[in-house]
């Protein structure tokens, strides 16, 4: 999984640049609304099952930030994963607040339907910050979830790899399923998800090169 890290000056980080500039673009001027709203709908009508709506409750709120700072700070004490624990807290904090002032920005709200599947015991949180913000800094799009979701995937997924060149992908199924769950629970339309990810892997990819998350390896090696 090394080529999932890169520096600020890479083509891959320019390319995701471009790709994010243009999701957004599409978002903001609302292009992608009709498609949106088709999907959001078919979810809404979707819920239900009492088993899987606590089961997407409690995937969504695992991306929740404070649960993913005390993952932080758990792998941070660790010795032998301080390294992931460092960059696992930044990332957290830097993709929480760089999602909020980007929602200031669109100022889009989020789906307009009642859920009404089981009720779940605790409130689905909205988990975004930012400080002096106009716009709706609790707005839409991008997912903070989402984000945040890709990360965990990318940093824990490259920290397998050595010894589970192939099973370390698995890693990405939790992304997957959180932004499945942000759809499910109402909270968030498939572009919302969709920008997310994409912030999630630029930050993942760049931040993880820069506090050398590599040498992981040379210390399993001696």
């Amino acid at each position: 999984m090394q080529s999932w890290l890169f520096d600020i000056r890479s083509r891959s980080f320019v390319f995701l640049t471009i790709l994010f500039l243009i999701l957004t673009a599409l978002v903001y001027y609302q292009i992608t609304e009709s498609f949106d709203q088709i999907i959001i709908l078919f979810f809404s009508e979707s819920v239900g099952n009492p088993t899987l709506d606590i089961l997407m409750q409690y995937i969504t709120e695992s991306g929740d930030v404070f649960n993913m700072m005390v993952f932080g700070i758990i792998m941070l004490i660790i010795p032998k994963t301080r390294r992931i624990g460092i960059t696992l807290m930044i990332l957290i904090v830097l993709s929480t607040l760089l999602t909020g002032y980007i929602k200031c920005g669109i100022d889009r709200e989020r789906p307009d339907f009642d859920y009404e599947g089981v009720e779940f015991p605790v409130t689905i949180s909205q988990d975004t910050f930012a400080l002096f913000c106009e716009g709706g800094f609790d707005a839409s799009y991008p997912s903070g979830h989402a984000a945040r979701a890709m990360i965990f995937g990318i940093i824990l997924g490259y920290a397998l790899s050595e010894r589970f060149p192939r099973g370390a992908y698995l890693m990405f199924l939790y992304p997957l399923l959180i932004s499945l769950s942000r759809m499910y629970v109402l909270q968030h339309y498939p572009m919302d998800v969709v920008g997310g990810t994409v912030i999630g892997i630029m930050l993942a990819g760049v931040m993880a090169n820069r506090t050398k998350l590599y040498k992981i390896f040379e210390k399993s090696k001696t």
